[in-house]
């Protein structure tokens, strides 16, 4: 895939490229669909949960058994 960019934009991304120490121009824009990725996966499961019909209290237990499981779904 290539992409074309005005000057403008290619100087702005040379310079994150640098900035933030990403090898290419590619690894850079990777990192940007993949936090587009994310942010939309995010955005899905928000919209979800906040059609769904309250099921119980959310007290402190609750919680601590929902960061339990977002950490076992993200760290495998």
């Amino acid at each position: 895939m290539n992409i074309s960019l005005p000057d403008s934009l290619k100087d702005f991304v040379d310079e994150q490229v640098k900035r933030r120490g990403y090898g290419t121009s590619s690894a850079y824009v990777r990192e940007l669909i993949r936090k587009d990725q994310e942010r939309q996966r995010l955005r899905g499961l928000l919209m979800e949960g906040g059609s769904s019909i309250p099921t119980g209290t959310a007290d402190a237990t609750y919680f601590n058994v929902q960061r339990d499981r977002v950490r076992r779904d993200t760290h495998g």
